[in-house]
């Protein structure tokens, strides 16, 4: 089961991050347009994630919705025609939201660093790190707090939440 640690902050702009991301990263920058359709579902979150070139990945995950580095498993299926499959989900489930975002990805050993430019939202950083089979959530948890510290985040800076739900709330919460 693929699983990892997630951590999810507020930032001022994305451009004022890079060269921090880019000091820590084995690879990168690779830019990603995405476009992300949620779906109704009551086990967690499912979300076909579409890409400029029309390939899509369904994406299903849980994870609790708190402040600070969260443990998140998912399965991903990858799909050669994601429209047709947005219009398939959304009359199985109806859609419960979509977001559009500018991501900046960067590779630093097992944390995948993502700076986003989300619509309507703003700038963030996210982290994943990547768990081994079997590897403690407390150890991911640890290695984020320590890439946080190293691109120069503050605790104070992290929000709740997948952007759906920010996007959700009204637009005077959207702003720090």
């Amino acid at each position: 089961m693929p699983r990892n640690v997630e951590i999810k902050a507020r930032i001022e702009r994305v451009e004022a991050l890079a060269a921090r991301a880019a000091a820590l990263a084995d690879s990168g920058p690779t830019e990603i347009v995405q476009d992300d359709t949620f779906f109704t579902c009551a086990a967690g979150r499912l979300k076909l994630r579409q890409f400029a070139d029309g390939t899509g990945e369904l994406i299903f995950y849980q994870r609790a919705d708190r402040h600070g580095p969260k443990a998140s498993f998912y399965l991903i299926s990858r799909t050669d025609n994601a429209e047709s499959l947005r219009d398939v989900l959304s009359h199985a489930y109806g859609q419960a939201g979509r977001v559009l975002k500018h991501r900046t990805l960067y590779l630093a050993g097992r944390t995948r660093i993502h700076l986003d430019r989300v619509t309507g939202l703003g700038d963030f950083m996210e982290l994943e790190v990547v768990l081994e089979d079997g590897e403690s959530p407390e150890t991911g948890v640890r290695t984020a707090h320590e890439v946080m510290a190293q691109l120069g985040v503050t605790p104070a800076q992290l929000v709740e939440g997948a952007y759906v739900d920010l996007l959700a709330r009204p637009a005077t919460q959207h702003a720090p």
